[in-house]
């Protein structure tokens, strides 16, 4: 039964997301008063996302890191550098919305692109490696990379900022592999049992922040609609970075999909909870944006991903047979 509901959730996802953050903006705007569960909730879903998860899958990826640090490059550094770009360009003056931003692309890859690289074909072990050194390295480089582009300008709780990620996602996901390790069968049944809890736990967390920013959303003009352009823009060069350095680097097809993937999503639900807790309102606004469209944008990239290599494939096939009916 579990599972079924699990399947359910995770088909609807793409679906469920933005419209769990209408719900938040409107009729369960009152949502915002329980703004102080979210850390419990998010460190409960990082727990349970990492249970399932086999550290002893790293060791090959390991030995050979180079797709995991020229991701990191485009997650930590390139990728939060344009959204400072695009947000001095567009918003200049404007230190709340340009320090979202900035955010919105600075936290780490979300763990939820291990379900997406699985369902399009990715490497499993580059994802998983990606992921747990991204979220390890978070509460150094998150308030590193804010403190560098905006931190002369907004004032910032470095300290609690990192304590946040430490609790919310660090601790939590260590405390997932070890548990993990030492239950081994044991933790397979109950992952499942967690899987479908831990997404309405990412449901309720969308509606709590989208509830705090609600104010935001009910006044609707054309620089919150220049925003979302800008946000789905930035997103979108996330996917399609990750994919393209993968293929000008000639790295075979699992590994560019894992790349596309962990370039382009973002653990928001936690950008979004930090925040609230640790800046005013008006930073989370282009944090829960990205929610909106994450799903979906990832849904997408993945379909437009699997035609491009089929394409390929059916190109590389085509002169393959061509070469040899001509030295035939």
């Amino acid at each position: 039964m579990l599972q079924r509901i699990n399947l359910v959730l995770q088909n609807w996802m793409p679906f469920l997301t933005p419209i769990s953050v209408l719900l938040g903006v409107t009729i369960l705007s009152e949502f915002s008063s329980l703004s102080f569960l979210v850390k419990w909730i998010f460190a409960f879903i990082s727990f349970a996302s990492c249970i399932g998860l086999k550290v002893q899958d790293l060791r090959q990826t390991l030995a050979r890191p180079m797709p995991i640090l020229v991701c990191l490059f485009l997650l930590q550094i390139l990728i939060p550098i344009i959204a400072y770009g695009v947000g001095n360009l567009f918003f200049s003056g404007d230190i709340y919305t340009i320090t979202g931003l900035v955010l919105a692309f600075t936290i780490p890859t979300g763990v939820i692109s291990l379900m997406w690289v699985a369902v399009f074909g990715g490497n499993r072990a580059v994802t998983l490696a990606i992921v747990l050194i991204n979220t390890i390295l978070s509460p150094i480089l998150v308030p590193f990379t804010l403190k560098l582009l905006v931190g002369a300008k907004v004032s910032m709780d470095s300290v609690g900022l990192m304590n946040g990620l430490l609790w919310m996602i660090v601790i939590p996901s260590l405390l997932g592999l070890f548990f993990n390790k030492i239950t081994k069968e044991k933790t397979k049944e109950l992952a499942a049992t967690l899987a479908p809890f831990s997404k309405l736990g990412v449901m309720v967390v969308i509606i709590i922040n989208s509830a705090v920013v609600a104010p935001y959303f009910r006044d609707m003009n054309f620089k919150i609609i220049l925003l979302g352009i800008l946000v789905f823009a930035v997103a979108c060069f996330g996917y399609f970075s990750g994919l393209f350095v993968a293929r000008i680097l000639k790295w075979d097809q699992s590994v560019a999909i894992s790349l596309m993937f962990n370039c382009g999503m973002r653990n928001n639900g936690v950008g979004a909870a930090l925040a609230i807790t640790y800046f005013p309102a008006a930073v989370a606004f282009p944090v829960v944006i990205t929610i909106i469209f994450q799903q979906f944008l990832a849904s997408l990239s993945g379909k437009i991903a699997r035609s491009y290599f089929d394409r390929e494939e059916k190109k590389h096939k085509e002169n393959l047979n061509l070469s040899v009916g001509k030295s035939m």
